[in-house]
């Protein structure tokens, strides 16, 4: 494969120009801030959730995808025995190979790193230190996991330099998750780690025996004359934590009721024969989420098997069934007390009206605020794209490709 062709694999033939065009901006960076050559580029991608809305931390079934927008490494081996690393508009972090966990660095860059070289390398004490130069595309608070996309990068850097490739992705993915939860300080699931690092579409099983099972699901929105879209209601994420806090909370108050830990051990049955006595003793929000997270559990296995047998109709019926679940039962598109401001269900709503049927669109991610999810026939995306701009304002429709790949050697 040449370097043209995995351009092209990665980013498609429309978009491989602007990437050989990134990298070589990189490059001149590199050398602008370290007055080398870089040696290597590696590339790792964002990732969108197309199925499973808040599934997973009840150890629930997730269809998830990487994206072409990715976050760009140029790398250099150079004397030393750490890492000094530039991100493109973030500054300069410099860490040494010790992988153990620092209550100082909690929240910061070098606490994603040292936890990616604690996992990566295990130990391990390379015989040179690394000048990196990170650049991305991957936009914070949209939903498209910019942080795991960093982990990934950073952590393929280090797989393919010091342990020649050996390491999974599947490992990665874990890697990535416990350097987000130990070290950086935040909790998460193994979603976005692990729709970042194995690329294409993944149908993700939580809960079953052993760990997570991971199978690949081949996803191409526009062999079907689809795009898909990502469109940003202008709506932050800042001082939703207890907002998003209360969504797996009250799921587990459910389960509690049965002595359990998460919905994903109830029985569904069992869950419908209670429903008098979780409603009192859980409340009426707390049962509707759980209604929610047992349809969608459900919804994100029938989408990976829709795709897997080329019948796209249902599975847009199906993220259109999504949508309508995520609004009206695990209600996570307006913030609790939220009357004025509620911009992520208007852009919903225009959405809907623009499609006028055809289509899908639902919430992405999180909720409360960031982005929604458009599947849009090709021959209307334009006319798509110009009316929800007029709404919400210029750039506010990003149209993205399902890449491939999850964290590579760029050629």
């Amino acid at each position: 494969m040449t370097d043209s062709d995995q351009l092209r694999l990665l980013y498609g033939a429309q978009g491989a120009e602007a990437a050989a065009g990134r990298i070589a901006s990189l490059r001149e960076n590199f050398r602008a801030c370290f007055g080398k050559e870089a040696e290597f580029v590696f590339s790792a991608p964002g990732r969108t959730e197309i199925g499973g809305n808040h599934t997973d931390h009840q150890l629930g079934c997730v269809l998830a995808a990487s994206v072409d927008l990715d976050a760009l490494a140029a790398v250099r081996r150079v004397p030393g025995t750490g890492i000094r690393l530039i991100s493109e508009g973030h500054g300069e972090c410099r860490t040494d190979y010790d992988g153990a966990p620092r209550r100082e660095e909690a929240g910061t860059t070098a606490a994603l790193i040292r936890g990616m070289t604690g996992g990566v390398l295990g130990g391990r004490r390379p015989d040179c230190g690394l000048e990196v130069y990170v650049s991305s595309r991957v936009p914070a608070g949209s939903g498209l996991s910019s942080s795991a996309a960093f982990e990934i990068l950073i952590g393929t850097v280090l797989n393919e330099l010091f342990r020649d490739g050996s390491v999974t992705a599947a490992e990665l993915a874990r890697i990535g998750q416990r350097a987000e939860n130990i070290y950086f300080g935040k909790p998460s699931g193994l979603l976005d780690q692990m729709a970042c690092a194995v690329g294409s579409a993944v149908f993700i099983d939580f809960g079953a025996g052993g760990g997570p099972l991971v199978r690949r699901v081949e996803a191409d929105p526009e062999a079907f004359g689809y795009k898909l879209c990502i469109i940003y209601s202008g709506a932050g994420h800042e001082d939703l934590t207890d907002q998003y806090a209360a969504i797996p909370a009250e799921c587990r108050a459910v389960a509690a009721c049965f002595g359990k830990r998460v919905l994903r051990e109830v029985p569904e049955a069992d869950f419908l024969r209670e429903i008098p006595e979780l409603r009192r003793r859980a409340g009426d929000r707390a049962v509707l989420r759980a209604l929610h997270f047992y349809g969608e559990d459900r919804r994100a296995r029938e989408e990976a098997q829709a795709l897997e047998r080329k019948d796209f109709g249902a599975f847009l019926r199906l993220v259109r069934e999504s949508g309508l679940s995520s609004a009206r039962y695990l209600q996570n598109i307006v913030p609790a007390g939220a009357a004025r401001h509620q911009e992520l269900m208007v852009t919903l709503a225009l959405a809907e009206k623009v499609l006028a049927g055809e289509g899908a669109v639902r919430v992405h991610g999180g909720g409360f605020g960031g982005t929604a999810q458009a599947f849009v026939p090709e021959e209307r995306l334009a006319a798509f794209k110009a009316e929800m701009e007029r709404f919400l304002g210029s750039g506010s429709v990003q149209t993205l490709r399902i890449r491939p790949a999850g964290g590579v050697r760029l050629l």
